[in-house]
């Protein structure tokens, strides 16, 4: 069951994090640059079809991989428990995306113009570094960093 968990959740981190560099390093300078929140939000209308998905299944095989390295979810915020460094620093990280994306979902998304896009380039470049960084802790998990 491990194996499987495991490999759910890095196929959807793969999809997750992709996407986000994809759009940070290739979509976004263009529409920055084009002044166009039409290519924006036709990215985002096909990558979300993937990526809210993969990112439903990293939360999911996350929480039950999380569960399976310490039972006693008390423990997960236990700064003296070695492993409780990766597992709050992955919820710390999945609460600052939550709170991006819903900040850019109902205040900035809706009135989306050419005039608030680098207010949209400050959520999704965030959300990006913490895509990246949810990657480094997983693989901190097998390779010991965080603890």
């Amino acid at each position: 069951m491990y194996g499987i968990l495991l490999l759910l959740h890095i196929l959807a981190a793969t999809i997750w994090t992709g996407g986000h560099i994809v759009l940070s390093v290739v979509i976004l300078p263009k529409v920055l640059r084009e002044k166009s929140p039409e290519q924006l939000m036709n990215f985002e209308s096909v990558y979300e079809k993937i990526g809210m998905p993969a990112l439903i299944v990293q939360v999911i095989t996350g929480l039950l991989l999380a569960y399976r390295f310490e039972p006693n979810v008390s423990q997960w915020f236990n700064m003296s428990n070695p492993i409780s460094h990766g597992i709050a620093a992955k919820l710390t990280l999945l609460f600052l995306t939550f709170c991006f994306a819903i900040d850019a979902r109902f205040r900035v998304i809706p009135s989306l113009s050419e005039n608030n896009l680098k207010v949209m380039a400050w959520h999704i470049i965030p959300v990006t570094v913490f895509s990246i960084l949810f990657v480094v802790v997983g693989v901190s998990f097998r390779t010991g960093w965080l603890y």
